[in-house]
């Protein structure tokens, strides 16, 4: 990334007039932790218009601490473009990660007012709160939609997913008979959770082993993994290892480098609340790859990842060549995604997995003392419990008690999740190994 950076510096430079080339410098410096606002406001005077731009030019904005002009600025395009979708999401998702979840949702209400009935921001509108688990305001969108845009089959299938997650009430299998044939990976997914949660485990992996095989297979491959737990089927070994696919290392950092990467961690944790969609609770993650910034600390810790991830690569057993870890290493190991989370008291992880990544990870800065953080199993990472609202009774494959320095390797597709800290200061490192 600091070679594009320098090379897109020399295009701007020699282009000064080119919208690509400022907005290609922009991008990257906002990506590389560098000053970017100025930048892309430069941009956007010779490409007013492109929507991505506006977008970055807010995020860059609130990175630089001008949360209020951030806010502004999608405000004013949402005003004249009130069906702007990635807008209400980027301002949204701006005032969950700063704690002001009551006005988070606003500027739907207005573009609704604005604009009228339209299925794209009733869709988007709903699944903020759904995000939330905010089920109450989800129901009152959905029904106010419905109203306006009677017959819809998009807002009948909101409306299902928001029944489905809340009841194991059988009189919902016709309702999901109607959407079967649609084979819909989000609709099914739904499905297989209620499924699950009624106790029709063989049902569950029919459906969601018709995705195998597709580009939805890994959002199907977790639950594949409780039916065949549940069950007892020999699949279940298969998929998650016997023992499972998870490897504990020490990284070889020493005590300064570590307190030096957390300073700096620390210092890129500026949100005051998660992300929605994450699995975090009590605690705050970092905003852009974490593995692109220039900071010694972070490029050192970078390579020596890479090396465990290799040497995790090279103890596990040949896989056939449809089980999803099953991959052959290239020259270079690429990242999809590469991040911090700190935790405070009280803070968890709740059970997820990383659909989009290959190998995931946990690696420690930071660790509370154990009088802070509670009796074990306090602050551990378990490994294969599922999430608690199916309300299966499997239990963790194992727990993995946290240790600074030490790093924690283990597919992307298995469920894991953190048990909660009672006080202290819990700093992490976590990437996902791209496919």
């Amino acid at each position: 990334m600091e070679e594009a950076l320098e090379t897109i510096q020399q295009a701007a430079t020699q282009n000064p007039q080119d919208a690509r080339a400022l907005f290609g410098l922009a991008q990257i410096s906002f990506e590389c932790w560098r000053p970017a606002a100025n930048l892309f406001a430069a941009a956007r005077k010779l490409y007013p218009d492109n929507p991505d731009l506006i977008r970055n030019h807010a995020l860059a904005l609130a990175a630089e601490g001008d949360r209020t002009a951030a806010e502004q600025l999608l405000i004013e395009v949402l005003r004249h473009q009130p069906l702007w979708m990635e807008g209400h999401r980027t301002l949204a998702s701006l005032r969950v990660t700063h704690d002001d979840v009551a006005h988070a949702d606003e500027s739907y209400a207005l573009a609704h007012a604005s604009a009228g009935p339209s299925t794209a921001l009733a869709m988007a509108w709903f699944q903020h709160h759904a995000t939330l688990k905010q089920w109450v305001a989800a129901r009152n969108v959905i029904k106010a939609m419905t109203r306006a845009l009677p017959g819809n089959r998009q807002l009948e299938m909101a409306a299902l997913f928001l029944e489905s997650e809340g009841t194991t009430a059988s009189n919902l299998a016709p309702r999901f008979a109607a959407f079967d044939a649609m084979r819909d990976p989000g609709m099914d997914l739904c499905h297989v959770r209620f499924l699950l949660r009624t106790g029709d485990y063989g049902a569950a992996e029919g459906l969601a082993s018709r995705h195998i095989g597709t580009p939805a297979a890994r959002m199907f491959w977790p639950y594949l993994s409780l039916c065949w737990r549940l069950t007892g089927d020999e699949r279940a070994e298969w998929l998650d290892g016997s023992p499972t696919y998870h490897a504990v290392t020490t990284l070889d950092i020493s005590t300064s480098a570590l307190s030096a990467l957390a300073t700096i961690l620390h210092e890129l944790h500026r949100l005051k609340a998660p992300y929605a969609e994450q699995s975090v609770r009590g605690g705050t993650q970092t905003d852009r790859q974490l593995f692109f910034h220039p900071d010694p600390a972070i490029q050192d810790l970078r390579i020596k990842v890479q090396a465990a991830v290799r040497a995790y690569h090279a103890q596990l057993p040949v896989l056939e060549k449809n089980h999803p870890l099953a991959k052959q290493l290239g020259q270079n190991i690429s990242f999809e995604g590469s991040w911090s989370v700190r935790l405070r008291g009280g803070g968890h992880h709740v059970p997820h997995t990383h659909v989009h990544g290959w190998i995931s990870s946990a690696f420690y800065v930071a660790v509370p003392q154990q009088t802070e953080m509670g009796a074990a199993p306090a602050g551990g990472l378990s490994l294969g419990q599922p999430p608690p609202d199916l309300g299966l009774t499997l239990p963790a494959y194992a727990t993995v008690m946290p240790k600074a320095g030490q790093l924690v390797l283990f597919p992307s597709t298995m469920w894991h999740g953190t048990h909660a800290i009672e006080s202290g200061d819990r700093l992490t490192v976590a990437f996902d190994v791209k496919l």
